[in-house]
């Protein structure tokens, strides 16, 4: 999501003094993107399908809203993370070949249900929005073809050349950072991060997305788990101080690592089990309470030095109304079901109705009735964004920055007309003197910071703590990831200064399935009930891969033939584990 700019494209980032005088601050719109890598491992129900459902339902349909608004003369401004993991799987060619399959099985699926709803008396359904979709899918079939020429990568690098958006990095592969065992495991995700973001977009990242903003400072840490890390108190880095070695600008935290207060969970409402994980007795505690509303460099934790360093508050307030299924937007009347399928075609005929409504009695999708809605909910969204501006400068006394952070996929696929709310939130900015939006960037060199402010531990997870990603549920993973990290330690110490090719191959894919390893995916999966079987499945494929591939290294080390089961092996993960490319990464950032 963004802004409809007060200027001309040739005037993006610059404003005129009357401007900035009637401005009451900042907004900055975050779009966080990504998936897990599901390319090569699976189709239906958990599989690559989450990938081709994201690209129809919410990249596609964001990048025509920026597409016509800059057409139109407009220039929104929106901060976008999209995770190296997600960039590889839309970059690969197999991704490309099988989006293209999806959507003609999608427009045959909607075809078919034409046909039905034309000429069978027990459908109740109109052949009217049968039609819809099929022209639906063809359009997202058209454009990807056509207007980005099957790159959807190359289509972002456009529009960040073109100074509509900035493109922040993640993690690699979406490790949660403050449970990882070792500093140097969170440098290499984030090193790997950095180098596949270049490779891409052509320029090196200046924010990042910490995975699930989670948060550790500085203190003398103790394993939550027995591994081979042992369980003595080890003193490790704040995540800041890692980010500021590797030339990070800025991050984004949830509102209670920074205000005093309960966290508002952000999946709330959408995947089951959320309300269970969500313990009150473990909030953070915030030292020195701050405002939302404004920049701060992260002081280093147990010292009086300051990083350089940026944080951003999510702000919770107006976040929430665009978020929230029960409390925001998505949840009026006139806006797709998301859960309401058709039992053939699994294409979506009915409306939300109501929030209480039962899926039988859930009425008609009208999508002519949508456009009004829409005007009305984007109205209410600038005037809650600009009082909360304004509120903030009359206690101040000066311009705040409104951070309102997103799920990319909230546009789109959970609620179909998120695109569009975000093309006509632009459009109805239009001439607005309150709101100046910006990215992040912008605010890090040309507003100074208040202060320096030390961050409690935490994340926008249930409760605000690491609870998603360390329960009793998912607790035997992290002794595994942390074995593994002291393992490719070990290794890439001993054979990282190899002169053997095969033996530095053997070693980066080695890196590879210790990155899937670590994806916070796989407990997320399992913690809100959402692909148990899958998560669990994918989890000791990497674990079995990566141990399997200590013992071809060690072989190889002995001059020890590989066998034929062995090349069978190698064979199928190269194959089906192909993200990062080699120049993207180094042995020794992980010794």
């Amino acid at each position: 999501m963004g802004f409809t700019s007060l200027y001309s494209r040739t005037k993006i980032g610059h404003q005129s003094k009357a401007e900035m005088s009637a401005s009451s601050g900042n907004f900055i719109l975050i779009l966080h993107t990504h998936l897990p890598y599901v390319l090569h491992h699976g189709h239906w129900p958990h599989g690559r399908e989450w990938l081709y459902e994201a690209a129809s339902e919410t990249y596609i349909p964001i990048l025509n809203a920026l597409h016509d608004l800059v057409q139109d003369g407009y220039s929104p401004k929106i901060t976008i993370s999209v995770t190296p993991v997600l960039a590889e799987q839309l970059a690969d060619a197999d991704f490309k070949k099988g989006f293209v399959d999806f959507l003609y099985d999608e427009i045959a699926r909607a075809e078919n249900d034409l046909e039905k709803f034309t000429e069978s008396s027990s459908e109740k359904l109109s052949p009217t929005l049968a039609q819809f979709w099929v022209d639906y899918y063809r359009g997202i079939l058209q454009d990807f073809t056509i207007r980005y020429n099957n790159d959807l990568i190359g289509a972002l690098r456009r529009f960040q050349d073109q100074g509509v958006l900035e493109i922040m990095t993640c993690g690699a592969t979406h490790g949660y950072f403050p449970l990882l065992g070792t500093d140097t495991s969170i440098d290499g995700q984030i090193k790997v991060a950095i180098a596949t973001h270049e490779k891409h977009f052509g320029q090196k990242p200046r924010g990042i997305w910490l995975p699930e903003c989670g948060y550790r400072p500085r203190y003398e840490w103790t394993p939550p788990i027995n591994s081979r890390l042992g369980m003595e108190p080890v003193m490790r880095k704040g995540i800041e101080q890692i980010l500021e070695e590797n030339d990070i600008k800025y991050f984004i935290v949830d509102s209670s690592l920074v205000e005093s207060g309960k966290s508002a969970p952000m999946y709330l409402g959408r995947f089951a089990n959320v309300e269970k994980l969500r313990p009150h007795d473990d909030l953070p505690t915030v030292p020195e309470p701050g405002s939302v509303y404004e920049r701060y460099t992260v002081k280093i934790q147990g010292t009086d030095q300051s990083s350089t360093v940026s944080v951003f508050a999510r702000d919770v307030e107006t976040s929430m109304q665009v978020w929230s299924s029960e409390l925001g937007y998505p949840g009026g009347e006139w806006y797709l079901d998301f859960h309401k399928k058709h039992h053939e075609s699994g294409h979506r005929y009915w409306r939300v109705t109501s929030l209480q409504s039962d899926m039988g009695l859930k009425s008609i999708y009208q999508p002519e009735k949508t456009d009004a809605a829409l005007s009305i909910d984007v109205s209410h969204f600038i005037a809650a964004s600009e009082g909360a501006l304004e509120n903030y400068k009359q206690q101040s006394g000066r311009d705040g920055v409104l951070t309102a952070p997103f799920d990319s996929e909230l546009f789109g696929h959970w609620w179909f007309e998120g695109p569009r709310f975000l093309k006509y939130f632009f459009q109805q900015l239009k001439g607005n003197q309150k709101i100046r939006p910006t990215f992040a960037t912008e605010v890090v060199n040309t507003i100074p910071a208040k202060n320096s402010m030390t961050l409690p531990e935490g994340s926008w997870g249930a409760g605000g703590n690491h609870h998603v990603w360390f329960n009793e549920d998912v607790s035997y993973m992290w002794p595994v990831i942390y074995n593994a990290e002291v393992t490719l330690k070990d290794y890439a110490k001993k054979y990282g200064t190899s002169d053997d090719a095969e033996t530095i191959r053997l070693l980066k894919q080695l890196i590879r399935e210790k990155l899937l390893l670590e994806s916070s995916d796989w407990p997320f999966l399992i913690s809100t009930l959402s692909a148990i079987d899958y998560a669990e499945e994918r989890f000791s494929k990497h674990q079995i891969r990566f141990d399997m591939l200590t013992l071809l290294i060690g072989k190889r080390s002995r001059g020890i033939e590989f066998t034929h089961e062995d090349e069978d092996f190698l064979e199928i993960i190269f194959k089906e584990d192909v993200l990062f490319a080699d120049d993207t990464i180094d042995v020794q950032w992980f010794a």
